[in-house]
């Protein structure tokens, strides 16, 4: 398996608080490597500093074989790196087309909207034309997944996205996820807290306490491991 994504002691600071100890963690092309813990553990932070959207203090971050813990957010998505943040967070004024477009901004000009994503989420190609803000939160959510998937990235994070969505668009953005990593071209970190939705998606898992890494192990042994347990207490 080849690595994308390897993280190594990596610590972040809010002011005098120490929210990451020493994270490490490996994302492989392929697989799904899914972070779970209670709110408040450290989750979201790892990802923005995985996209540079807050400065570690030290610890390395490699993507590709680079190191990037010096680039900033723009460069990472330039690297290929694709990021869906929680509340999903597309522009409500602007068309869906346009949102999509956003995901192509780094691209030479006129870069077509990849078809794909319209086989992915077909409700998108209905709905071109229409205000993002309109849209459902479930069609929010697709509209944010195919966003990120645009420019074609080789690492996808996503934090939380079944977060106030129905079950059966969470079943949609499911079988989405376990597809692009099927095909092997991508690598996908996925922060989750709905835990059944995570256990079906782990090629491997993370749990994280109080900011440090307190488990990790591959998915298929996560009942036996008891992380059920652990991100329950």
């Amino acid at each position: 398996m080849m690595s994308m994504l390897n993280v190594t002691n990596v610590n972040q600071y809010y002011g005098g608080s120490h929210i990451l100890r020493d994270v490490s963690l490996q994302a492989n092309l392929g697989q799904v490597t899914v972070i779970l813990g209670r709110n408040g553990v450290g989750k979201t932070t790892l990802l923005k500093s995985l996209m540079g959207l807050v400065p570690i203090k030290t610890g390395t971050i490699e993507f590709d074989g680079k190191s990037i813990q010096n680039f900033t957010p723009y460069e990472r998505a330039q690297a290929g790196i694709g990021f869906v943040p929680q509340g999903r967070e597309i522009f409500s004024r602007l068309t869906v087309e346009e949102n999509l477009r956003m995901g192509l901004t780094y691209k030479p000009a006129g870069t077509p909207i990849p078809p794909e994503l319209f086989e992915l989420f077909p409700v998108l190609k209905q709905m071109l034309n229409r205000r993002g803000g309109d849209l459902s939160g479930g069609q929010q959510q697709q509209l944010a997944i195919a966003r990120a998937l645009a420019a074609g990235p080789k690492l996808l994070i996503l934090d939380e996205p079944t977060e106030g969505i129905q079950p059966s668009i969470i079943k949609d953005i499911g079988r989405v996820i376990r597809m692009l990593a099927d095909r092997g071209t991508m690598a996908i970190v996925l922060v989750e807290q709905y835990y059944d939705f995570a256990q079906e998606l782990a090629d491997d898992y993370v749990v994280m306490e109080r900011g440090s890494v307190l488990a990790r192990g591959r998915g298929a042994n996560m009942e036996i491991d008891g992380v059920r347990q652990l991100v329950s207490i």
